[in-house]
């Protein structure tokens, strides 16, 4: 592995007793689609912030690029994009002319600035709406104007917290592929978001935290492998007595197994053929059975085991 691009080190910050980051590490090599989650106040934002220097800290050190990240480490800011949660647009400007105002803050060159502005408006395909208000776009459009304003500059590093927050589907996509291309295109990204179905989609390591430390770090195969659950079988069955419960109980791998509502539920940890292991069972005990689901762990499930909370709690 080469130099990473961001690399954090023992970071320490206080808000008077609280404890907000609590001698957190975290590295993030160049190529990467980063994923950050955590639930509400585990960390991120303060993570983000101290990361941009925008927020000073107690104790530790901040790399970019191999350089100590600082409150005027103006060179390293310039290849950096961030889009915040919170759509941050002029609302007397129109689309392009706000794509414009945040590219020339980092690049001067006005026929070079031109090129990267109309190459922006390209890539979050906002062409025809190049002379309209932010007041007349949609949320998805907001959203993708909000992502072009933070990209024209063509960065080398993207910072993107929550950029699919309360877009539609169709919306939705269109941001995720547009993640996916800037990567192509040599940008590393940090990404952070509360649909989990997301995070499992694009990125390519993942880290989660929760009371300000780092607590996993993996690609989501090895967080998965990191939880107990390994697949959840779930069979609807009519009737079934509380013997036929306890053998299944005792059958491998099989850690929990629930019955309520016509609805056998299994959870197995490890192994392989489990679902054909209880199937034979049932069928050697004459035992009628409908649909059959088996289900493999998500990064939700991960989440929720390690932490023991939901996302949004």
């Amino acid at each position: 592995m080469g130099t990473p691009i961001v690399k954090v080190e023992n970071l320490v910050k206080r808000y008077k007793e609280l404890i907000a980051l609590d001698h957190f590490n975290l590295e993030i090599e160049e190529g990467e689609i980063f994923g950050l989650l955590g639930p509400n106040g585990s960390g991120k934002t303060t993570t983000i912030n101290c990361i941009l220097s925008l927020l000073s800290f107690d104790k530790g050190v901040i790399e970019i690029f191999g350089q100590e990240m600082r409150p005027d480490s103006y060179e390293l800011k310039r290849q950096i994009g961030v889009v915040m949660q919170n759509v941050a647009v002029f609302d007397e400007l129109t689309v392009r002319e706000n794509i414009d105002y945040f590219c020339g803050l980092y690049i001067r060159d006005k026929r070079l600035r031109k090129q990267y502005v109309e190459e922006a408006v390209e890539f979050v395909k906002l062409g025809e709406f190049v002379k309209f208000y932010p007041k007349k776009l949609s949320g998805g459009l907001l959203r993708r104007l909000n992502i072009a304003c933070g990209i024209a500059h063509k960065p080398k590093l993207i910072i993107l917290d929550e950029p699919t927050v309360a877009v539609d589907p169709q919306s939705r996509n269109n941001i995720l592929e547009g993640i996916r291309k800037l990567n192509e295109q040599g940008a590393t990204v940090i990404y952070t978001s509360h649909y989990m179905e997301e995070v499992e989609q694009i990125c390519t390591r993942i880290a989660i935290m929760d009371k300000g430390r780092n607590i996993a770090l993996g690609t989501k195969d090895e967080l998965k492998q990191m939880i107990k659950k390994s697949e959840t079988i779930s069979i609807d069955i009519l009737e079934l007595k509380e013997e036929h419960m306890s053998a299944v109980r005792e059958l491998p791998h099989v850690y929990d197994v629930s019955f309520g509502e016509g609805k056998l539920t299994i959870f197995c940890s490890g192994g392989k053929h489990n679902l054909l292991r209880i199937l034979d069972y049932l069928q050697k005990q004459n035992i009628s059975f409908g649909q059959v689901h088996s289900e493999l762990p998500t990064l939700n499930d991960v989440f929720l085991e390690i932490t023991g909370k939901q996302l949004r709690d």
